[in-house]
């Protein structure tokens, strides 16, 4: 029997010493990939004249401003909710923002909150379970969410400026 918890013992030892870098890996890398995506989306925000900002291909879809502020929105919540635990900073005044340099600023200031958060966020919670509307997740998982989540509606973006004859800007990758 001694021997069995010596090895269990090794086991768990090694799982904690090898999991660690990998973890720290994993946030390094959705830094950098969303320091990217930042860049990207304002790229893409930029490229849409101010007077196209209210453009949408199809009645039941978000226009484009719309599509900027849902993503920060959303940015916001997950950041807030899941990752820091603190309230919400994208205020309900930010998601009426017309102006196209407002939008940018909310935008702007979304992803510069999600950065915060995840410089200081502690790898050593990425396993914690968090309850999400659509099942427990771990925070492992919302921060792919966030990934995954911005990339959608960006690309929705990309086809909007493409549908309006403007060349979007060339794609910036990780």
């Amino acid at each position: 029997m001694p021997h069995k918890l010596f090895l269990l013992t090794c086991i768990l030892f090694s799982l904690n010493v090898f999991s660690q870098p990998a973890d720290k890996l994993f946030i390094e890398a959705a830094i950098s990939k969303l320091q990217h995506a930042k860049s990207y989306t304002l790229q893409v925000a930029e490229a849409m004249p101010e007077n196209k900002y209210d453009f949408k291909p199809a009645r039941e879809e978000m226009n484009f401003r719309e599509q900027l502020l849902h993503l920060a929105d959303n940015l916001e919540w997950l950041t807030s909710a899941y990752l820091l635990k603190v309230s919400d900073t994208l205020m309900e005044s930010d998601k009426k923002k017309q102006k196209k340099e407002e939008v940018i600023a909310v935008v702007t200031r979304a992803y510069d909150n999600t950065l915060y958060a995840l410089t200081h966020f502690n790898p050593e919670h990425l396993a914690d379970t968090v309850s999400f509307f659509a099942g427990p997740m771990n925070k492992l998982q919302i921060i792919n969410l966030i990934s995954d989540h911005q990339t959608h509606h960006r690309a929705q973006m990309i086809v909007y400026l493409r549908l309006n004859g403007i060349r979007p800007p060339g794609y910036v990758g990780w």
